[in-house]
């Protein structure tokens, strides 16, 4: 007896993925929960596991293949060790509904063919009663001669009236088909380069991105926000903040930037909120999706119920998500979700951005980096660490008040952020 082992889906959007490697191979004896294989879908690389026991005894599907659909075959199990497997069957492909054949004309059954109605019918001078019968009877109005008021057309003068044969109707004339269009064709490359194949995670990222853009009314708003204090901050807690051990943490100005937006999210719920043409969908929880580089593209890990979290836990988090987002070992439900998502490049030395929306989401921050500028307080001229913030918002969900008063409580956390502590 042999068991098909089917391309499992990793998540509830997962149509097809690579995979990356077996961890056993043919002849060898599989036990329920053995790992079998690495899985790269385009967000992570995860691991099955077996949920029978047997023995490997066919790898259809080889280390290194993309594009492999979810459910076909990718290995037979057998029960018993050197038990043949003749030709493997795979997995049928989802039942696609067919046109049903025409059924063919029959010989001996005659149809009464329709009467046609003169086109003037509606405009001859007849009773309602008249029309109806005449319908029925097939008798064309326009050979009978009323004798009602005003050459009314009544019952009596249907009376003896035969029904006119039909005729045949015409051949509608044939409707040459529209050219098609012809498929865009991508530009001419002339230069000398080299051809670097498309992870799946690429192509994931390049369809949502575009669809995004395509689908999602984004505008934007920008606004400065003073750091001094919040460095201050940071720069205190860091000091006195434990080296080692359980309760260790060093701050990221990143992290405290998580804590104002979860506060400021907390304020105004309207922002924490996702599209659908039947409603707005306002979330419950916190929950911040973290705009993390990884060789392939780019992961959105999330801090859940992120309102709720002091600053050590924000930082442990983050730094743990990282680091697995980057190995490639985060689960699926560490990446996917979140209502409200931030993109940092301030690190790069960007000073100012705008990203793309990550939808269902209806807002994503981009924040660009500290820097001294020329300042003016009190009417002289200062010296102050500014950073720029950029809002990008659906303007399905986040008009331009509701986003502006956002950015306004958010800069009004940074710049007094001993509210933080709280």
């Amino acid at each position: 007896m042999s068991i098909n082992i089917l391309m499992p889906a990793l998540s509830p959007t997962m149509t097809e993925g690579k995979l990356a490697r077996w961890l056993k191979t043919e002849g060898e004896e599989v036990k329920s929960g053995d790992v079998l294989a690495e899985i790269e879908t385009d967000k992570a690389t995860m691991e099955v596991e077996a949920v029978d026991e047997g023995y490997l005894a066919k790898i259809v599907v080889p280390d290194g293949t993309e594009g492999v659909a979810v459910n076909a075959v990718i290995g037979v199990l057998t029960a018993e060790k050197g038990e043949k497997v003749d030709a493997p069957a795979k997995a049928a492909p989802a039942p696609v509904a067919a046109a049903p054949a025409p059924a063919p004309a029959a010989a001996a059954a005659p149809v009464a063919p329709a009467v046609q109605q003169p086109a003037q019918e509606e405009h001859i001078f007849a009773s309602p009663l008249a029309k109806r019968i005449a319908k029925q009877a097939g008798i064309d109005l326009a050979r009978v001669k009323g004798s009602g008021p005003n050459g009314r057309i009544v019952k009596a003068d249907l009376d003896g009236v035969k029904a006119e044969a039909p005729k045949p109707a015409a051949a509608p004339a044939p409707v040459a088909a529209p050219a098609p269009k012809p498929a865009a064709q991508p530009p001419a490359i002339f230069g000398a380069h080299t051809k670097v194949p498309n992870s799946s995670m690429r192509k994931v990222i390049a369809k949502r991105l575009l669809e995004s853009k395509q689908s999602v009314p984004h505008f934007y708003l920008t606004v400065t926000i003073e750091l001094d204090a919040l460095l201050e901050l940071r720069a205190k807690l860091n000091a006195t903040a434990p080296k080692d051990g359980a309760g260790a943490f060093k701050l990221s100005v990143n992290d405290l930037i998580i804590k104002a937006c979860a506060v400021a999210l907390r304020r105004h719920p309207n922002v924490n909120a996702s599209w659908t043409d039947e409603a707005i969908l306002q979330y419950d929880d916190v929950d911040i999706s973290i705009a993390v580089a990884i060789p392939d593209g780019l992961i959105t890990p999330i801090i859940c119920k992120a309102d709720t979290l002091g600053l050590a836990a924000i930082s442990n988090s983050m730094k743990d998500l990282g680091a697995r987002a980057k190995a490639g070992k985060l689960k699926p439900e560490e990446y996917q979700g979140g209502g409200f998502s931030i993109s940092n490049l301030g690190m790069f030395g960007i000073s100012e951005f705008s990203a793309i929306i990550n939808p269902p989401q209806a807002c994503i921050l981009a924040v660009g980096a500290g820097e001294k500028r020329a300042v003016v307080k009190n009417d002289q001229l200062a010296i102050a660490t500014m950073m720029s913030a950029t809002l990008s918002c659906d303007h399905r969900v986040v008009d331009g008040a509701l986003g502006a008063e956002f950015l306004a409580t958010l800069k009004m956390i940074l710049e007094q952020p001993l509210g933080l502590l709280l």
